[in-house]
């Protein structure tokens, strides 16, 4: 038995290992004073932390990536908040058929549907680009919304809201006064996996952005296109910081065991 444990804890730590290699391959290089971007770096430096501010194009992305992240996030809780009340209160014919539409953005290859959005938002609608970009972010996100907001009503107790409604309270004043503040953290959870979702997303990103519009991720494969420097590497700490930031936020709010429920 206990070479069996010995065996399993071996294996889990080949498997983090694999897993988290890379990125503290990246966070070492990320301090290489040199020019070249190596590991193990030759010694220690910010300077390629201070260059990020100095590179125009990141700072310019980063300001749409953010914008189009906050936007989509408002038109997809319009959206999902309705959207999984209604798949959560009520058992209508088709309801899984529903459910399922609003998960398919996330079971389609990224890839396939950004080039289908692009191919009819742009090419045959002819909409502006950061209008296209921001109805396929918005896509992305919405099932994220849908998901975890479904989580959070299936523990609520809605025999509260009926209880509202037989006072004298109406639909809309029970849902504003009752429902959403019972699920306030599952929202918050939501806008956060969501903006995450948005804010790291190549595969929509590539096919829908172009001159004058680009999102962060799209400006760092161009950059390390044409340098080799570790500039890329310190951004990529940074972003890591702060997807680490947000999912440790995500758990105190409702815990990671929250999004696989059905």
């Amino acid at each position: 038995m206990r070479e069996k444990h010995f065996g399993l804890g071996l294996f889990s730590l080949l498997v983090f290992v694999f897993l988290l290699g890379p990125l503290l391959i990246i966070f070492a290089t990320s301090f290489e004073p040199g020019i070249v971007l190596q590991f193990p770096p030759d010694g220690f430096s910010f300077r390629w932390y201070e260059q990020i501010f100095k590179v125009e194009g990141f700072l310019r992305t980063f300001k749409t990536s953010i914008a189009i992240s906050l936007l989509g996030n408002v038109f997809a809780l319009l959206f999902g908040i309705p959207a999984a009340y209604a798949l959560s209160r009520s058992s209508f014919r088709g309801k899984e058929l529903i459910n399922g539409l609003f998960l398919s953005p996330i079971l389609i290859p990224g890839i396939v549907l950004g080039f289908t959005l692009m191919k009819y938002l742009i090419v045959v609608y002819h909409l502006p680009m950061y209008a296209g970009l921001l109805i396929g972010h918005t896509v992305i996100m919405l099932p994220f919304i849908v998901r975890v907001v479904a989580s959070s009503l299936s523990t609520f107790d809605f025999a509260i809201e009926e209880a509202a409604l037989s006072l004298g309270a109406g639909r809309m004043s029970a849902f504003f006064k009752v429902v959403l503040p019972n699920i306030r953290s599952g929202i918050i959870a939501s806008m956060l996996i969501a903006f995450l979702e948005s804010f790291n997303n190549i595969d929509i990103s590539v096919y829908m952005t172009g001159p004058g519009v680009s999102t962060l991720p799209i400006e760092m494969l161009t950059y390390v296109e044409n340098h080799f420097d570790p500039t890329i590497a310190a951004i990529s700490v940074l972003l890591m910081v702060l997807t680490g930031v947000l999912m440790l936020v995500i758990e105190r709010l409702m815990g990671l065991s929250q999004f696989t429920r059905r």
